[in-house]
């Protein structure tokens, strides 16, 4: 047969084609500097060589334990070029958690900065898969190589691995303080998907300008600086959270787009610099990772002045959005699923209930992960197949539908009390 036959492109696909086409429009903004679409691909390319060099092969992990700079953006893309897996760590987490989420994932080299190496001082001994890290910024330490100086002598020609639309992409540890890590993996085809339907949802376009004020081993993170790339916009990266600067650098760089937790937007309206007009730019703004409850909800619009749109999900892969054209008369919801997403409510037998009753959320999704790493008891647990076979994940989080198909989340599955044969939440305690 004679046919045009291509792979759909993937996330470092995406790089290189904004940079072909793009290439003088700024693709992420720190408070340093700022990398253009051609900047970013030539110094993910040189990333992406030197991992090769240090013998890093397709589906080898690398680690990233930094704050937030548009150096952390183009490391995950030098990853991804490599043909490598990226585990992104959450800064929060002890040294004991973080070493053994680096041995679960037998990850080949760290990217550190100079604050987060002093919380794995000895690498080198608690991890025997480490062959090499790097730290971009000042370091003192003898075991540590400069990011920079490494980078900047090697070649930014594009690598070109071949890589599969099953190919691992990423690992994200949900835990790992106490107990056993959850990593949760993705493959590529999965992950870009996931940022498709985000960038749909959120009413991404050619001209956004996001701000991403949380940490890049986050998967909200990970939206705002993906659902950029798919469009060809451009990512304003913050080291930290501050709510002052967050609206000065809002009104500095006319940002039309921001993914946040509730908390976050609550500090910002009582910042003593918040004013509406300083926001003024705002085209759509998501709400995700805890409840945005109604008063807050409604707050936000009208201080804003933009589409305010709730997200529920999981970093497992579901999404649910209620958009502000639906919200009224059900501020409370979280909203229906996002397109090609599907969920059912099971009781405690695992029986699908009717709408109006509270149980389990299952969902089926089109960007869910393929396990949780090394973890196949914990994958197990999470799976739930229905009486015709079909294959469900279980989201540990209690729902109820309303008569119009609209979500309310009612609780943690594990915080459930069970008291004179009822189930109680502490939700319904609250």
């Amino acid at each position: 047969n004679v046919q045009f036959e291509i792979r759909a492109p993937l996330l470092h696909d995406m790089v290189r084609l904004n940079s072909r086409w793009y290439p003088h429009k700024p693709a992420v903004i720190d408070e340093q500097k700022t990398l253009s679409w051609s900047e970013i691909d030539a110094n993910s390319n040189s990333v992406a060589n030197g991992l090769i060099e240090l013998g890093v092969n397709k589906g080898d992990c690398v680690a990233i334990l930094m704050t937030n700079c548009v150096e952390y953006a183009e490391i995950m893309f030098g990853i991804l070029k490599a043909g490598a897996v990226i585990v992104p760590l959450n800064l929060a987490v002890n040294r004991d958690g973080l070493t053994t989420m680096l041995i679960d994932a037998l990850a080949k080299v760290i990217f550190f900065t100079p604050a987060q190496h002093l919380t794995l001082p000895d690498w080198q001994t608690d991890v025997n898969s480490l062959v090499a890290s790097f730290t971009f910024g000042e370091s003192s330490a003898a075991s540590n190589r400069d990011y920079e100086t490494w980078r900047d002598q090697l070649s930014n020609i594009d690598p070109m691995v071949e890589i599969a639309d099953d190919d691992p992409c990423n690992i994200i540890y949900s835990s790992g303080t106490t107990g056993l890590p959850k990593g949760i993996k993705h493959i590529h085809r999965r992950r870009i998907q996931s940022m498709y339907e985000l960038s749909l949802a959120h009413r991404y376009h050619f001209g956004v300008i996001s701000i991403c004020p949380i940490g890049l081993y986050s998967n909200i993170a990970w939206a705002s600086l993906f659902c950029a790339l798919i469009v060809g916009g451009t990512c304003v990266i913050q080291e930290r959270f501050d709510p002052k600067i967050w609206i000065d650098t809002v009104k500095q760089y006319h940002v039309t787009h921001t993914m946040m937790v509730p908390l976050q937007f609550q500090k910002i309206l009582e910042a003593e610099n918040f004013a509406p007009y300083k926001v003024q730019s705002l085209q759509a703004i998501i709400s995700g990772g805890s409840p945005l409850y109604a008063d807050l909800k409604k707050t936000i619009a009208q201080q804003f002045g933009c589409a305010v749109i709730e997200l529920y999900g999981l970093t497992e892969g579901f999404m649910t959005t209620l958009q502000p054209e639906e919200a009224e008369g059900r501020m409370a919801s979280v909203g229906k699923p996002v397109r090609g997403h599907d969920y059912v409510i099971v009781d405690e037998n695992d029986q699908e209930l009717a709408w109006g009753n509270c149980g389990e959320i299952c969902a089926r999704s089109i960007h869910w992960m393929i396990e949780y790493h090394n973890r196949h008891d914990a994958t197990r647990e999470a799976m739930y197949v229905d009486k015709a076979g079909t294959l469900w994940l279980r989201t540990g989080d209690i729902g109820k539908v309303d008569e119009d198909g609209y979500l309310y989340i009612i609780d943690r599955k594990k915080d459930m009390i069970l008291s004179g044969g009822q189930n109680i939440y502490p939700a319904d305690i609250e």
